[in-house]
């Protein structure tokens, strides 16, 4: 790990996707589609595991079933590299347009799939787009059902696809111990307002000393580590254009791939970074509420 920043260390996470199942491309691509259209899977994530490489870094990877069930391999390399492997969900299925029991029986087979395939443990768990809200009360205690230990699926912001503000920045309960701890992808509170700073399209969008003076106060002022997310498909600037997309969503996808690289490694060489569940193991351990739950 990096160890020229603050010594609080972060937790570096990744979603492992194919550049045609992001929702924002829902509209435009079919599912039905998915099997047959030409996987860069191995193209991005073979990026990622170098770049991590390179820097001596370890990270949590949060992956599709219908990834890792179209790529066996690439989930045996994540985990022989030392990362930490969980669960993104079956097939990008947004949790709030699920029944409670579709949503079990999907997280249940993501994780019977990556188990099986590694013989390891799954024990976290990252909703598609985040969607994981006040619609899903039910979510947390059927993670915990399913055999999880926690989940990263709420932004604590408001955005037009996801984010529920207002709700805790730091790691909590959301059933009051009835579920699965929640550790939220990390925001800033500056002037009153609560922030993102976690990474997604908000790196590529915003100026690098921003995100970098952001993580710097919530280590150094809050006294906590953060978690910063991004996907295996950013690292792949010559993937295909979705020309029919919408522009709002062209925009949001491809703003500024071309220097994620390099943006990504001025941030791993700044800050300390580990896999998410080494970085919060004594909440994972301990399953009393977090002290801080109810801070905002």
């Amino acid at each position: 790990m990096a160890s020229q920043g603050p010594t609080q260390t972060n937790a570096m996470t990744v979603d492992v996707e194919e550049y045609f199942q992001v929702h924002a491309f829902a509209k435009v691509i079919d599912r039905a589609d998915w099997p047959e259209l030409p996987s860069r899977l191995q193209i991005g994530l073979g990026r990622v595991l170098d770049l991590f490489d390179r820097f001596q870094i370890k990270a949590t990877f949060f992956m599709l079933g219908v990834v890792a069930q179209r790529h066996p391999q690439a989930v045996k390399d994540i985990v022989s590299a030392g990362h930490e492997l969980a669960s993104h969900g079956w097939q990008h299925t947004r949790v709030d347009a699920q029944s409670q029991s579709d949503f079990h029986d999907d997280v249940e087979r993501t994780k019977r799939l990556l188990e099986d395939l590694t013989g390891e443990e799954v024990r976290g768990f990252r909703a598609a787009s985040f969607s994981v809200g006040p619609n899903t009360p039910w979510a947390h205690r059927v993670l915990k059902a399913a055999g999880y230990r926690y989940s990263s699926s709420i932004y604590p912001i408001h955005h037009d696809h996801y984010g529920v503000p207002g709700s805790p920045r730091f790691p909590y309960f959301p059933d009051e111990s009835e579920g699965v701890v929640e550790l939220p992808v990390s925001t800033v509170s500056l002037m009153g307002r609560t922030l993102p700073c976690g990474g997604g399209g908000y790196y590529r969008l915003v100026p690098y000393p921003l995100t970098h003076m952001a993580i710097r106060r919530v280590n150094q002022n809050e006294g906590e580590p953060t978690i910063f997310y991004f996907h295996t498909w950013e690292l792949d600037p010559e993937q295909p254009v979705q020309s029919a997309a919408p522009w709002r969503s062209r925009f949001r996808h491809y703003l500024n791939l071309g220097r994620q690289e390099e943006r990504l490694s001025k941030l791993l060489s700044a800050f300390s970074w580990d896999r998410l569940d080494r970085v919060y193991a004594s909440q994972l351990e301990n399953e009393a509420p977090m002290e801080h739950a109810a801070r905002g």
